[in-house]
Order: structure tokens, then C-alpha cells, then sequence
């Protein structure tokens, strides 16, 4: 028996489509298929097809096309003349689609969301700079930092007393001749600061052979692991907040940097140091952990409740931007067909 021969018998259609086990929004929505409502009549106030393409010709016209509707009302009422109100006018212009802004409109460019994969050093390099403040009401300095986005290594830094794009391609040159960089294997990704929209700065990575990347405008978390190592440094017990000279602040970011390149223990790296993951340390040492826990297992097993402990895995793939996966439908086509053909109405 189908729903509408249930509530035809007077059950009521809440029963019968609990009978078949079939949700009532689903019924009613055959319902209006097989069914449709009649057209909705028009208002008998309404104009007419003729009386509205005649007034969509007037405001089309060489003496009306540059004026507001407004302004055409009355000037046809001081003619003597009424074709119909104000709002009309509109109503009739946006059908016919011709309602936009006259006024030239600055129009934003879609900026494309960057995604880079690092699966080793030396792949993908984050840098960035930050403010540091003095004693000196709005004075600063500015600190340069260069990371590696897969080991979190710090492989350049500086601070100076301005933000320029020539520091900054000095920095690029220096950091990449350490490392060894060879044409056309490393990507910098950047936030659109001066120095980093600089066409200096661009004319250089076009001669050392590295692609440049950018953060789309206003998206912070289009560079996280530059702006989560300026946390680092802004949060240390001994960050001092302040800075007298320029030589005061080098004295504390040099061993800053050290530190935080063969000391630090970042938990997203496995709680290793960047400079042990940077220069393929890591490996043996995950190692030299696993040893220790299976010793330590073997020897006292009841203080291991969950079993044999591993330390952290090491990273084998570093993202900016991982791509979203696509969503899949939770129902399947077949099962909604199904479902359709259960219903069964006249």
C-alpha cells in the first residue's frame, strides 16, 4: 500500500509515512511535482507589456538616458505628463537588467590561494619581517627572518633601523650562498610588503633561479610559520620588549637564534631541533629514542599501560595551504533512486 491510499483511508499522512518509513518532506515533494500550482495572476494595477516597454524606450531615449528615474518623474509631471511612480521605473530597469553603479568602481583582482609542499630542506623558505620596539615613541626596528618551512631552521636573519627592499635582497643572497641553493629548486613564499613586492627583489630571484610566492592580501594564515616563529621569539622568558640601540638587540638575537636553532625542541617536528631536522640528524636520533623506550619497556612493562610508547613521528610532508579534499555526497545515486521509486502516488 503506498502513502496516499494510507491517508486517503484516513490514517493522515504523518502516520502513513511512518508505515513506509519514508520522511513527509520527501511526500510532499512529489506532491507539488506531480501537482503544481497554478500561476500566481498578476495585480490588476499592474502595466501592461506595451505600457512597460514604452517606458523602457523613454528612459532609453537621448533625453532621459543619463537621468535618474527620480529626476524623469518630474520632469514628465511638470510636463503634465504621469507614465507611472518612481519605483516602477525601477522595477522595470532591473528586469531588463540596467541597474548598476554608473560611477567607476575599483575592482579587486582574485588572488589565488597559494599551496606549496616542502618534503625536504631547502624547498620552501618563509621569511618576513617584524617591528621591535624601543624606548623611542613610534620608533622600531625591523627584524628579517628567513625560515625553512620543512625543518623550521632559521637560515638568515637581520635587524636593522628601516624596512628596504635592498637589506632584503642582501639578505636572499647571503642566506641562499650558505645553503648551497641550487637554479631553480627553491620557492620563497612571502607576505606583499614593500620589500617583498619590490621589482629589485624580483629581478634577484630571477637571476638566482627561485620562484616567488605570495599570501593573498589580509590572509595571516597565508604565512603561519613565519608569524608562529615571531611568536616564538616575542613570547621568550628573556625577550626584554624593548630595545635601546641597535646593538643591544643584535646582542640578544644572535644567541636568541642560536638557541632557537640547536636547542629548541618544536613540536612540529617531532620534538627535535630545527638545525638536527635541517642537516638529517633526526633520523638517527628518532632511533636512538625508539631504543630507549623498548629498554625501558623491557624492563618495567606494567609502568606502559597503553603498551610500547614510540616517540613523535618526523615530518615527511610540510604544507602551506594543504588542498582541500573535494566533498563526496553521503548518499549514493542508486540509494536515492530507491528511495524515489518506494513512493508510489496517483
Amino acid at each position: 500500500m503506498n502513502v496516499v491510499r494510507h491517508a486517503r483511508q484516513g490514517l493522515g499522512v504523518a502516520p502513513a509515512c511512518q508505515a513506509v518509513g519514508l520522511p513527509r518532506a520527501t511526500y510532499y515533494r512529489r506532491l507539488v511535482v506531480r501537482y503544481p500550482r497554478p500561476p500566481r495572476p498578476g495585480p490588476a494595477r499592474s502595466l501592461r507589456g506595451e505600457e512597460r516597454q514604452a517606458v523602457l524606450e523613454l528612459l532609453h531615449s537621448k533625453r532621459f538616458v543619463d537621468s535618474a528615474p527620480a529626476e524623469i518623474q518630474a520632469t514628465l509631471l511638470d510636463e503634465g505628463t504621469y507614465l507611472c511612480s518612481t519605483r516602477t521605473m525601477y522595477r522595470i530597469l532591473a528586469d531588463a537588467h540596467e541597474v548598476c553603479e554608473r560611477r567607476r568602481q575599483a575592482r579587486h583582482p582574485t588572488y589565488a590561494r597559494p599551496e606549496l609542499l616542502a618534503t625536504a630542506p631547502n624547498q620552501v623558505w618563509s621569511w618576513d619581517i617584524t617591528k621591535l620596539r624601543t624606548f623611542e615613541k613610534w620608533t622600531y626596528l625591523y627584524l628579517y627572518v628567513i625560515l625553512d618551512v620543512f625543518s623550521r631552521y632559521v637560515v638568515g636573519w637581520m635587524v636593522a633601523g628601516q624596512e628596504s627592499a635592498a637589506l632584503a635582497q642582501r639578505l636572499i643572497e647571503e642566506a641562499v650562498a650558505r645553503q648551497g641553493i641550487n637554479p631553480h629548486t627553491l620557492v620563497i613564499h612571502q607576505d606583499r610588503g614593500t620589500p617583498m613586492k619590490a621589482k629589485t627583489t624580483a629581478q634577484l630571484c630571477a637571476d638566482l633561479g627561485i620562484f616567488q610566492s605570495f599570501s593573498r592580501p589580509h590572509v595571516s594564515d597565508d604565512n603561519p610559520y613565519s608569524e608562529s616563529q615571531f611568536k616564538t621569539l616575542k613570547y621568550h622568558a628573556d625577550f626584554p620588549g624593548r630595545f635601546g640601540t641597535l646593538e643591544e638587540s643584535r646582542g640578544f638575537l644572535g644567541p636568541f637564534f642560536d638557541w632557537y636553532n640547536d636547542e629548541h625542541r618544536h613540536s612540529g617536528i617531532g620534538m627535535h631541533t630545527p638545525a638536527s631536522v635541517h642537516f638529517g640528524q633526526a633520523i638517527w636520533q628518532r632511533e636512538q629514542r625508539q631504543r630507549v623506550l623498548v629498554r625501558a619497556f623491557a624492563q618495567h612493562p606494567e609502568r606502559f599501560v597503553k603498551g610500547l610508547a614510540n616517540p613523535p613521528e618526523l615530518p615527511t610532508a610540510v604544507w602551506i595551504n594543504k588542498p582541500r579534499e573535494e566533498q563526496r555526497p553521503t548518499t549514493s545515486p542508486s540509494a536515492a533512486k530507491e528511495v524515489a521509486a518506494s513512493v508510489e502516488l496517483l
